[in-house]
């Protein structure tokens, strides 16, 4: 293991030892080569500082989770200057609380340049949040800062080898599919019932296909003659799960079907709002690693203060960690983006209207054991508000839980947290 972790942080390092100077590489004075600041602020958005032949992955430098403590790493991906036809990605981490290294080594290849078709091979031994659900098609999603991170207690080890192959249908139709064998073991104290037994560890033998489209993103040529997509809206994201009882010593059957939908509505450079659909439903013997939670980011502490931490872009602030899980549930969104304050050229705050529902439930409660949780079957409500980019991209968020799952103290109702907004 350690051969395997020295190994790869001695390639990530050749990579850029051997690259120029990342400074001389990009160069972001606007009026020497606004293409290369363009290019950079679009890798930086995306998570990556680039080098000739390989890109940082900045999403693996530093995090904090109540399993880990301090997770620190160093990971990356080859670029097109490397090849055009393979491509190698890999990471390694290491949590101070656990004294654990995690990894993941993986590569493709391009089968097709006109369809974008990739062969993808990896291997990962890491942690999950149980309860989170991902969309193969959504591609890369990157925060400078990830706030639910800091609170998340629920994580289950895999070690999970993958076969998938990505493939564009239409520039405004995308796909993934991908085979998994998975090891999966609850960090936590946990077993599920299944035939008079009770299991501790999950056998999973997966497969999934993903299908993401957006009717109305707009194609344009790239200054490098690549195809690049303004988005448009509303798209739309289809998964469809199933675990293979018995194949590759799999002990579990189930099968999740999952649907994503985003709108937006008005001008961005004025007042706008958006609008987040998110549905899941599960079948079969499913344990809580596999199960939906709606993300909640509260955690359980007497005061509201004590509570005081960073508000998530789409998370439940008022729902408390572990509160809910569902086998079936879905969550309705709303965001509406008051025209920002022209206070001056630069200092621009801006008020957000926020309204979240969620509704769900669970089958069979009784098979989880040593874990207790709610059900999300009367519907659940908060709303209220952030007054973002008040200094420095921080600004303040206030929101209220009513309706069924109201809770007597009216303090536990209310999460008030700071939000982190930048712009590049």
């Amino acid at each position: 293991m350690l051969k395997l972790v020295a190994f790869t942080v001695c390639i990530f390092l050749a990579a850029i030892a051997n690259s120029q100077s990342l400074f001389s590489e990009i160069d972001i004075e606007p009026k020497q080569d606004s293409i290369k600041k363009k290019n950079l602020l679009m890798s930086l958005g995306n998570g990556y500082f680039p080098s000739k032949y390989f890109n940082v992955d900045l999403r693996y430098l530093i995090k904090y989770n109540q399993y880990e403590g301090v997770r620190t790493g160093l990971g990356g991906i080859t670029n097109d200057h490397f090849s055009k036809q393979f491509r190698l990605n890999s990471y390694v981490v290491y949590g101070f609380r656990d004294h654990r290294f995690k990894y993941s080594i993986g590569g493709g290849i391009r089968l097709s340049e006109k369809g974008n078709t990739w062969l993808n091979l990896s291997y990962t031994d890491d942690l999950q949040e149980s309860g989170s659900t991902s969309f193969l098609t959504d591609g890369r999603f990157f925060q400078f800062f990830e706030p639910r991170l800091l609170n998340i207690s629920l994580f289950h080890k895999h070690i999970t080898k993958t076969l998938s192959i990505e493939h564009q249908f239409h520039p405004k139709l995308i796909s993934e599919t991908e085979f998994a064998v998975s090891n999966v073991s609850p960090t936590y104290t946990y077993g599920y019932q299944l035939n008079n037994d009770i299991i501790n560890d999950f056998q999973l033998s997966t497969l999934k296909l993903a299908l993401q489209w957006s009717p109305f993103n707009t194609v344009v040529e790239s200054p490098e003659g690549r195809l690049t997509m303004i988005p448009g809206y509303p798209h739309f994201t289809l998964q469809y799960t199933k675990n293979f009882n018995h194949l590759f010593k799999s002990n579990l059957s189930f099968s999740k079907v999952d649907f994503k939908t985003v709108f937006k509505i008005g001008d961005e450079k004025a007042s706008f709002s958006e609008i987040t659909l998110v549905s899941g439903i599960a079948r079969g013997d499913i344990p809580l690693t596999h199960l939906y939670h709606a993300y909640p980011n509260n955690i359980n502490k007497a005061t509201i203060l004590q509570r005081f931490s960073v508000a998530g872009l789409t998370s439940f602030e008022t729902m408390y960690f572990n509160e809910f899980f569902s086998d079936r549930f879905s969550t309705f969104q709303l965001k509406h983006y008051l025209k920002p304050f022209p206070i001056s050229t630069r200092y621009r705050p801006q008020m957000v209207l926020i309204t979240r529902y969620a509704i769900g439930d669970v089958k069979h409660p009784e098979k989880h054991e040593n874990i207790s949780f709610g059900a999300l079957n009367k519907g659940y409500t908060e709303s209220g508000f952030e007054i973002n980019k008040l200094l420095f991209g921080f600004g303040l968020s206030l929101t209220y839980r009513y309706g069924a799952y109201h809770l007597p103290d009216f303090d536990d109702n209310i999460a008030f947290k700071f939000t982190f907004n930048v712009t590049l």
